[in-house]
C-alpha cells in the first residue's frame, strides 16, 4: 500500500514538472518570436529612415529590405521558432 502510494505520487509529481517545462517552452518561444519579430521590424524602419533621409527610390530600399542578411536570418529564425511551436499546440 505504500509503495502504491509512493508510486502515484511520483507519477503525479513527474506529470506536474512535465506540464510546467511544457509551459515554459511555451512562453519561452513565445517571448522569443516577440523578441525576434520586434527586432526585425526596428531594423526595417531603420533602413526605410535610412533610406528616405538619403533620397533613394523607394524600389531601392525595398531591395536593401529584401536582400539584408540579417533580416533573412531574422525571418528564417521566426519560420523555425513557428516550427517548433506547432506540435506543442496540436497536443
Amino acid at each position: 500500500m505504500i509503495v502504491e502510494i509512493i508510486h502515484i505520487k511520483e507519477f503525479f509529481s513527474a506529470n506536474i514538472k512535465l506540464h510546467f517545462n511544457k509551459v515554459l517552452d511555451q512562453q519561452d518561444l513565445k517571448l522569443s518570436k516577440e523578441l525576434i519579430f520586434s527586432y526585425k521590424k526596428r531594423l526595417e524602419k531603420e533602413i526605410l529612415d535610412r533610406s528616405i533621409k538619403l533620397r533613394m527610390p523607394q524600389n531601392k530600399f525595398e531591395e536593401i529590405i529584401h536582400n539584408n542578411n540579417e533580416l533573412i536570418n531574422l525571418k528564417k529564425a521566426l519560420k523555425q521558432l513557428e516550427m517548433e511551436s506547432e506540435p506543442h499546440i496540436k497536443v
